[in-house]
């Protein structure tokens, strides 16, 4: 995955508390059994008026000129600001993935249900915790200000807003480091492929009939 150092980009808001996972990218764009093209179905009930199916050409359809992220001040987004509970119902892994792939690199809310929290880092994202106060301060702001852009320091752990103020945020170490080296889950594998294919050698060496095959 994409590694997350330093990251500036529009904030959009997502001005609405307990946005599930089904909002977020709905049931009949699970079928797919690839991990890509989901950018476009992202919030599809939302960001689209016509009723929206897997294989759709997106130029087709009917975007909804009312919702957030087809409005020309957020477009090019990658900064989601968000209420309380972000990512709640279903554990689908395809959540995060359509916010990446639409272009999301982090989230800001109050809170986030547990399972999409931690899918959010294996999938590149990094969601941030702030209070609530601080939050609404920041709709207030990207209301205000078209355009308006944070810059996120993952390394330091500080939101910069345009004006200069720094915001501290918290995030476990391990998620931080996966985060700076771009590691998912088999990329953390992976930084031992030596040791793993000298073990599959003496494996092989001690039990040669592992490399045999049935025939049929």
């Amino acid at each position: 995955m994409n590694k997350f150092t330093v990251h500036k980009g529009v904030v959009a808001p997502m001005d609405r508390e307990n946005v599930d996972t089904d909002a977020i990218i709905p049931k009949q764009f699970l079928k797919s059994i690839r991990k890509t093209g989901f950018g476009p179905n992202l919030f599809d009930e939302w960001r689209y008026l016509d009723p929206g199916y897997p294989g759709q050409d997106p130029a087709s359809r009917k975007p909804n000129p009312d919702f957030v992220l087809n409005q020309p001040r957020y477009r090019g987004a990658s900064i989601l600001l968000a209420r309380k509970n972000f990512g709640c119902g279903s554990s689908r892994e395809h959540a995060p993935w359509a916010l990446e792939q639409y272009g999301f690199r982090a989230l800001i809310a109050p809170s986030y249900a547990d399972i999409f929290f931690n899918n959010s880092f294996k999938n590149g994202i990094l969601p941030i915790v702030l209070p609530e106060a601080t939050v609404s301060s920041l709709f207030d702001e990207v209301n205000a200000f078209p355009g308006y852009e944070l810059t996120i320091d993952l390394e330091r752990q500080v939101i910069v807003r345009p004006q200069g103020e720094e915001i501290a945020f918290d995030v476990q170490p391990f998620r931080k480091y996966c985060l700076i080296n771009g590691f998912d889950d088999i990329g953390l594998t992976l930084r031992h492929r030596d040791k793993i294919k000298a073990f599959e050698a003496e494996r092989l060496a001690a039990k040669p009939w592992l490399a045999h095959t049935l025939n049929g």
